[in-house]
Parts: structure tokens; sequence; C-alpha cells
């Protein structure tokens, strides 16, 4: 028993003492598509709880923001004014954005005063339905973030977080996710076109749709010069055919 003893001693000795740390929170997006948006109860901006999934009946935008943020979260959601306002698509109609604070301080009665502020700033005449603003308490916001892919961490009264434009099809999938805070009109359109899952819009929609893909290692979309090619391969073979045999054959017959 004594050797046991002396020998645990001396192991002991050799073997080098460690602190297990706590790993560290992931900061930033961790893509969910496919996934569907969880029906969590979050206050509106007259401060009533509502059903997530009630609000989303067309190609919705998410933001997760903080109201109180002067960072990124306030260029974010001017980026978004200046978006509404250059697509050619209306917001309340064709699609919707839902802004939803991650901080469970923030309050309804400040929802509301955000919504009008940004509101008041479009230049477009809008749905005022169509951008709504929506709070919720910390344990319901947290596992609508870690559903959707959105990880933050708190930072004294701040928070550290990451910016994107999350689309979601009108079932309540998510579609699509747009990083930073910079978006530009058309990669916002095509993200809300994908998100409508192929429903009925403007030809120019479809056209744009067949003629444009999503780069994921650039995060934007793309000419499609495969696609592209393949019109033009079609549309000569069309004119081919057209100028060299239909025309003639109909000459022939009236001669």
């Amino acid at each position: 028993m004594k050797h046991v003893v002396i020998l645990f001693f001396i192991c002991s000795f050799f073997i080098p003492i460690t602190s297990a740390e706590p790993a560290k929170p992931f900061i930033g997006i961790k893509e969910k598509l496919g996934s569907d948006v969880p029906n969590v109860e979050l206050y509106d901006e007259a401060g009533n709880l509502v059903p997530l999934k009630s609000l989303i009946n067309k190609p919705t935008l998410i933001t997760f923001v903080y109201f109180r943020c002067t960072g990124i979260c306030t260029p974010l959601l001017n980026e978004m004014t200046t978006v509404i306002d250059k697509m050619d698509l209306n917001l309340g109609k064709d699609y919707q954005i839902l802004t939803i604070s991650f901080d469970f301080t923030d309050r309804p009665e400040t929802a509301q005063e955000k919504r009008d502020n940004y509101l008041g700033e479009l230049k477009k005449t809008v749905d005022p339905n169509g951008w709504r603003f929506l709070t919720g308490d910390s344990a319901i916001v947290q596992a609508l973030t870690d559903s959707m892919g959105f990880f933050y961490e708190r930072s004294g009264a701040d928070w550290i977080h990451p910016t994107a434009v999350i689309a979601v099809s009108p079932d309540g999938k998510i579609t699509r996710y747009l990083y930073g805070i910079h978006q530009l009109p058309l990669d916002v359109k095509l993200a809300v076109i994908e998100a409508s899952e192929g429903k009925t819009g403007p030809t120019i929609s479809k056209i744009l749709n067949m003629c444009y893909t999503y780069d994921p290692e650039g995060q934007h979309y793309t000419l499609n010069f495969v696609h592209i090619s393949g019109l033009v391969i079609v549309g000569l073979v069309g004119l081919f055919v057209v100028v060299f045999i239909v025309i003639p054959k109909k000459k022939e017959r009236r001669s």
C-alpha cells in the first residue's frame, strides 16, 4: 500500500497542473438554411404578444438589432430605408421587414418610436404594416436567435453581435443570409424573389432570377454566365431555325 501511495505522489509531481478555461461563446452567423423559424411570441409596438408565425405571410426580411446600438445597428437600419426606396418592389405588398431586438431591456414603446422614425425617413409611400419592430423576453429571443443561427454576447451595457439580413419564405423557412451593413438593392430584391418560392411575380423578376445566382463566398448575387450562355445559345438556335428553315419553306410553298 505504501508503494502505491509513493508512486501516486511521484506521478502527480510530473503531471502539469492545468486550469480548465471555459470556452468562449461563438459570436457570428451559423447559417440554418431551410430551417423553420420557431413560432415564438414577441411583443409588438403596442405591447401585445403576437406569435411570430402569424406575422410571416409573405417574403420576409428579418434584422436582429438592439435599439440603443449606435454602432452597426443604426447604419444597417438606415441602409434598409435606402434599399426600400430604391427597390421596385412594394413594402407591405411584395415583402415585409421584421426588425427584432435581442436586448431584453428594450420595450414596445421604444420599438414604436424606432418604427415611426424609420418609416418617416422613407421617400416612398409604403404600407406602414410592412415594417414591424418587435421585442421579447430574454429566453424567448435567445431561442429565436439560436434557431436562426444569430449568435451574440453581452459586453457591459452593450452587445457584441454580427449583422445580417435574413430572408424567410412565406411559410417560415430561412432561405438566404445577406451579410454586412451595406446591402445592394439588387441583392435584396433577388433574396426576396428567392424567398417567394417561385410564386407569380413580375416578368422582370423571373428574368433576374434566371440570370443571377447567389455566390456564398462573395456573399452576394452574381451573373450566372452558364444560364446566360445557355439562353443565348437557345436563342441563336431558334433564330437559325427561323431564318434558314422556316422562312425558306414558307417561300417554297408560296412559289
